[in-house]
Parts: C-alpha cells; sequence; structure tokens
C-alpha cells in the first residue's frame, strides 16, 4: 500500500471491522445452534409421547422446505441430527459429566448447557456427535473447540487422533512418574502423521519436518505454545550446545523444550535434558517465569526403565513416544483399559 500518513489509524479501523466481523460471526452461530437445540427438543418431546412418528418428522421436513426453500439441513436426517443433538446434551449421562466438572474446577459460576454448546460452530458438533462415544469424551472434545478456538478441520484432525485416549493415557503415565507437573497438557504418544517421514529417518530429518510442518506441531502439542526456534544456542563455559525445538507455553508461564530422538529411551538421554533446563533456567528464563519443562520425545520406551531414571528426577521433564503414522483408535482404548487395570492393581 505504501507509506500512508494515517497508516496506524487505518490500521485501528481495519482491527475494528475484523473484530466486530467475528462477534456477528459468533452471534449468528449462536443462533443457528441454539435454533437447532430447539428444533431438536419439540421433535424429540413429540416422538417421545408417541404424537409424531416417522411420517410426522417426514412430513415436518417437507413442510419447512415449502415455506423456506433456501434453508439447508432441515430434511428428514437433518431434524433427526437435532433430535439426538437435543436428547446427548440433556442426558442425564452428560449432565452430570459436566457438573462433576464444574464441581472439581471449583467454578462459581452454574454451567448452561446451551451457553457451553453454542460456542463451537455446528458443524464442529456432528463431528463429535458421529466420532465419540462417551460424555467424557464429548465435553473433552467441545472444551478443546472453545478454548483452543479450533477450526472444524483442526477438530476432525485432533478427533481422528484420537487426542482425548492419548490425553488420558499421557496423564496416568505422567502422574506415576513427575507429581509437581500439569499433566494434562502433554500427551503420550505424539501422532505425527503430517511428516511422511521415510523410516530410517534421522534426528535431524525429524527437526526439520516438524519445523517445516510447525503448525501441524503447535496443533498436535496445544495451542498455547509459541514457538522460539530450533537448534537454539546455550553457552555454558567455553562450549555451545543446541536443543533441537524451544518453545513457550502461555499456560504454564515457562520455557518448554523439546528433545528428539530417533530410538527407544535410554537413562542418559535424561541426563543431557537435566542439564539443558539448567541452562535455560539460568541464562534464558526470566524472572518472572516458572521453571523451564522438558519433553523428551522417543521412538519407544520401557515403561520400568522411565519409572527408575525419573525416580529421582528433579527437573519437570516429560518422557513421550512419538508415531509417524496414525495409531487405530480402537489400540489407544484398549491401551487405556490396560492401564486403568494395572492402576487398580497397585491401588
Amino acid at each position: 500500500m505504501g507509506n500512508i500518513k494515517y497508516q496506524n489509524e487505518f490500521n485501528e479501523i481495519v482491527g475494528l471491522i475484523e473484530e466486530s466481523r467475528k462477534r456477528a460471526f459468533q452471534k449468528v452461530n449462536e443462533e443457528l445452534v441454539l435454533l437447532y437445540f430447539n428444533v431438536g427438543k419439540m421433535v424429540s418431546q413429540n416422538v417421545k409421547a408417541g404424537s409424531w412418528g416417522d411420517g410426522s418428522v417426514n412430513e415436518l421436513a417437507s413442510f419447512i422446505n415449502e415455506r423456506f426453500p433456501e434453508l439447508k439441513g432441515f430434511n428428514r436426517r437433518g431434524l433427526y441430527r437435532m433430535k439426538q443433538f437435543y436428547e446427548t446434551y440433556t442426558s442425564e449421562e452428560f449432565v452430570s459429566t459436566l457438573q462433576t466438572h464444574v464441581q472439581e474446577k471449583k467454578s462459581e459460576l452454574a454451567v448452561n448447557v446451551t451457553t457451553l454448546l453454542t460456542q463451537i460452530q455446528w458443524s464442529s458438533h456432528l463431528h463429535i456427535l458421529s466420532k465419540t462415544k462417551t460424555a467424557e469424551e464429548k465435553l473433552f472434545y467441545i472444551k478443546m473447540a472453545i478454548h483452543e478456538k479450533l477450526t472444524v478441520r483442526e477438530l476432525e484432525r485432533q478427533l481422528n487422533s484420537a487426542v482425548f485416549e492419548r490425553t488420558l493415557l499421557g496423564n496416568q503415565k505422567v502422574a506415576k512418574v513427575q507429581k509437581n507437573l500439569p499433566s494434562h497438557l502433554f500427551k503420550d504418544p505424539y501422532i505425527f502423521e503430517f511428516l511422511s517421514l521415510p523410516k530410517g529417518h534421522s534426528e535431524r530429518d525429524l527437526e526439520s519436518a516438524l519445523v517445516q510442518n510447525l503448525k501441524d506441531f503447535i496443533l498436535e502439542a496445544g495451542k498455547g505454545f509459541t514457538y522460539m526456534g530450533n537448534q537454539y544456542r546455550l553457552q555454558v563455559g567455553n562450549k555451545d550446545y543446541y536443543t533441537d525445538l524451544l518453545f513457550y507455553h502461555r499456560d504454564l508461564q515457562c520455557l518448554v523444550l523439546f528433545e528428539l530422538k530417533i530410538q527407544e529411551f535410554e537413562p542418559e538421554f535424561l541426563g543431557k535434558l537435566n542439564f539443558y533446563l539448567e541452562a535455560l533456567d539460568r541464562e534464558v528464563k526470566r524472572p518472572d517465569e516458572k521453571p523451564s519443562v522438558g519433553v523428551l520425545l522417543c521412538k519407544g520406551k520401557d515403561h520400568e526403565v522411565v519409572e527408575f531414571s525419573m525416580a529421582r528426577n528433579i527437573s519437570p521433564a516429560v518422557i513421550a513416544d512419538y508415531e509417524t503414522r496414525l495409531i487405530p483408535k480402537k489400540v489407544l482404548e484398549d491401551k487405556l483399559h490396560q492401564l486403568n487395570n494395572l492402576i487398580k492393581k497397585d491401588y
């Protein structure tokens, strides 16, 4: 555009327009989701009361189409989706799950189901309805979509890569070896199916591919991460050391270092990671920030070796697997079930 005398003011006005458009879109989305919820409520109540049958729903679809031919989504299939939408989120299972979560978070505000539902797009709801089973899983993805402002495509990727199961697995594994770390922010395993890496890839190949696909990596890691650089230089004594991937996490308010290994975990990896974390805390961390966290990504690990290695470790660290292909959701569900059984035996 060139040098404009009033460019700052013009940019400010453009910013106001963009914010207004976002609010308008959000308002339209709220009204649309609320409409589908209320239509689903009426269909559900009439079907449950026995006053409507399958033919009645077909007639309703035709009636709406005659009155509003430009409207999409009010066919027979769409109306039954709205009915499912209403029944799913007013069910005793979902409402009790939501109330339990609110109590755990010690929220002073009563969470209204429709207030929660209207914060994400209808297309996102359709993906969640079709790809999740339990109320806990549905609530997890709704909250993730809201908190991380996920697009429909981003949410679909998280559903397909079974983030819910991986987060639960990560929570329980991290909790067993590191009590003072907010485990819900980390996964195990991480899935990097977007990298298209060959089988014999090197650590530098992995690092370069992650940097080139940084947006997808941050989506997989979590949107609280801000990228600070790769091969980040740390000077200790007269030597220079180079870390793999360095981030800052807004929620944790600390530096997070990802170190990459293309082989199974070995105890000596942890010593080097701790060395880097100490250097970051002394040379890079600001006084108002919390101690740095390390995430060691390995191509597999022996859990007993990890537990022994972490037993006397004082630095906040996570040791996680990574996979370069999607793991079938059923496999992750079985792993989670097995881990729950092991934990129950421990207690």
